[in-house]
């Protein structure tokens, strides 16, 4: 493969570190590279020097004649005063950037909802954050460097993404490098992970999984030298003091297979511990959402609620109905992510949990013992400790947090919390305002862990956090005893952290359903593949007619539509009430527990079925 770009014994530093300490890289045609590393080590100031974007200290960077390389970097250069159309494609004429494949893929993939007239200078940070991503793809690079990439992006989008950089390019041309703390995307894209740590960069072969397998052995290998190191020093003084020659023989260290080395690890949840301690600490009753609707009312019918306000939705003529017939019996113990498109409905749903929207149809039922604590995307919780060192924000916390259940159960003060989260003592000193966006993001955890909720929701909790921090915060979830509810776009920090999900997804009167998803998030982006093939076809089609069913075969669709939508409404009731009742079961009946277990996982699959065959009949229906 062809040499695109080197960088030979590179030197960064700032007035306080070294960041980089002649380090040597190559990249070759055919490579995707991902970078991670924590926070501050340099991912972002080596991914500047490899694009030409930073200039190193010492040390060089060369490129190959006429490669060109495009850079998505963390800041915002979009110019208010132009149209989303003008940042795009500039001044290329429209028959021209129509006719180009590439360019229509990443303007449906990124920008199907914005305006393509709208000005920049209207647009959120999220949106813009897309524009800048859409101007760079459609260009024509030999390498592309991304940092961050899926900030601001959902599921689906970071999907498409993902889809579109392997094919981009043939196996053995281009190059990508990016650095990302989502770590299925990593997974997916890249063949080659460079960690960055103390000074140096460290190259491990394929993505994110293979490259966690990679650093366990070599920190198991490390550990077994230096114990090694440790025995051999303690003969030798053995030897000194006895004053007489010691015989040792230097013992192999056999290396296991990647298989081998997880082979013993035990399960990530005690699920049966868990659960029982969350039964003992909520009872039976959590929330019972049943039959709920939210509708709010159009500007000029009264109040506008929020999602967040609080403030009763009035049911008023002509608004807009965000969620309709929503049964949901949260359970004791449950651990569930919730997906959806922006806009779909996630934070009214999550605000109707907590109690800070009220429901303009059906009921709501919550236990006498819950207690509901919600992670926000602000930053609420830290605002009156701003300017507060760490030591005096969590001397006036409770003195000890217990985390886990039964035999596993340990009592852990503040302090070593903070610790597990991250942080080191030199940072107890540093006021809240001063600490990085991700450190403030784990303290506002901590507070909200140190109240001892049993029902915790986590709204986007990944952002700003780095891969070895996200591994943290999920070993401390494990511990988790409560009722989780999490919405996230990091598929991975869901799947691992949940043990099922649900999906809002528009119902044929466009207002919001919840959705059990038995096959998980890849199910999730199939289902919305049909909504958006049926939306496309119920557009195109302007009379029922145009479906291609009218008279008796019309009307026997949308007779079979309604039964299935009655039939799929009714298992959902059945398979949430019988999640509910394996609280009242024996936890210690490990074989009555798998054959209610064995049971409801039979009538998901059903629910996933009759939902197939509904959306087809809505795209037939029209």
């Amino acid at each position: 493969m062809a040499h695109l770009l080197g960088a030979e014994a590179l030197h960064l530093e700032y007035p306080t570190r070294v960041v980089f300490d002649a380090v040597t890289l190559g990249i070759e045609e055919g490579d995707r590279i991902g970078i991670v590393g924590r926070n501050g080590d340099g991912k972002s100031s080596l991914l500047g020097m490899l694009a030409g974007t930073k200039q190193p200290d010492s040390g060089r960077v060369t490129v190959r004649g006429g490669t060109r390389i495009g850079v998505l970097d963390q800041a915002d250069t979009l110019p208010d005063d132009i149209t989303i159309g003008a940042a795009v494609v500039g001044d290329m004429a429209e028959h021209e950037w129509a006719g180009d494949a590439r360019v229509r893929d990443v303007i449906e993939g990124l920008l199907t909802d914005l305006p393509w007239d709208a000005q920049v200078g209207s647009l959120s940070g999220g949106q813009r954050r897309r524009v800048s991503l859409a101007k760079l793809l459609t260009g024509d690079w030999d390498v592309i460097a991304l940092d961050e990439p899926t900030n601001h992006l959902d599921v689906e989008a970071i999907t498409w993404l993902a889809g579109h950089l392997k094919k981009r390019w043939p196996a053995n041309a281009g190059a990508l490098l990016v650095v990302t703390h989502d770590r299925w995307f990593l997974d997916e894209i890249c063949t080659e992970t460079w960690e960055v740590h103390d000074r140096i960069v460290e190259p491990f072969e394929g993505g994110y999984a293979a490259y966690i397998l990679q650093r366990v052995e070599r920190d198991r290998m490390a550990a077994a030298t230096e114990a090694k190191r440790q025995n051999l020093a303690r003969k030798e003084l053995a030897w000194l003091r006895r004053g007489a020659p010691a015989r040792t023989s230097k013992p192999k260290f056999r290396i296991d297979a990647a298989n081998e080395l997880i082979a013993d690890v035990p399960e990530i949840r005690d699920k049966v511990s868990l659960q029982s301690l969350a039964v003992s600490r909520l009872g039976k009753d959590v929330v019972d959402l049943l039959d709920v609707g939210v509708t709010y009312p159009s500007t000029g019918s009264g109040t506008q609620a929020s999602a967040g306000s609080g403030t009763q939705a009035g049911s008023g003529t002509g608004g807009k109905t965000v969620l309709k017939d929503v049964e949901w019996r949260i359970a004791p113990g449950e651990r569930t992510g919730i997906l959806g498109v922006n806009g779909a409905g996630k934070s009214t749903l999550l605000g109707l949990i907590s109690g800070t929207v009220e429901p303009t149809e059906g009921r709501i039922k919550r236990g006498k013992t819950v207690q509901v604590r919600t992670l926000t995307q602000r930053l609420d919780e830290l605002l009156p400790h701003w300017n507060d060192p760490v030591r005096v924000v969590i001397s006036g916390l409770r003195t000890s947090y217990t985390l886990g259940a039964g035999s596993k159960a340990q009592d852990l003060t503040p302090g070593q919390l903070l610790e597990r989260l991250g942080f080191s003592s030199a940072q107890l000193s540093t006021p809240v305002k001063d600490l990085s966006g991700g450190q403030q993001r784990r303290l506002q955890l901590l507070l909200v862990l140190l109240d001892q909720p049993n029902v915790l929701i986590l709204d986007e909790p990944t952002n700003d956090m780095d891969t070895d921090m996200l591994a943290a915060i999920e070993d401390l979830l494990d511990s988790w005893s409560g009722t989780l509810l999490v919405v996230s776009h990091d598929r991975y920090f869901l799947e691992r952290v949940t043990d099922q999900q649900y999906a809002i997804l528009p119902g044929p009167d466009g207002a919001g359903r919840l959705r059990h998803l038995p096959g998980g998030v890849d199910e999730y982006l199939r289902l919305r593949q049909r909504v958006e093939s049926a939306s496309t076809t119920s557009t195109a089609a302007s009379a029922p007619a145009a479906s291609g069913l009218d008279g008796a075969a019309l009307r026997a669709a949308q007779k079979e539509a309604a039964a299935l939508e009655r039939r799929i409404q009714k298992l959902t009731q059945q398979v949430d009430a019988a999640k509910h009742a394996l609280a009242d079961h024996d936890q210690s009946d490990y074989a009555g527990l798998g054959e209610r277990m064995k049971a409801i996982t039979a009538q998901e699959a059903e629910i996933e079925e009759l939902e197939l065959r509904w959306f087809e009949l809505t795209e037939q229906i029209g």
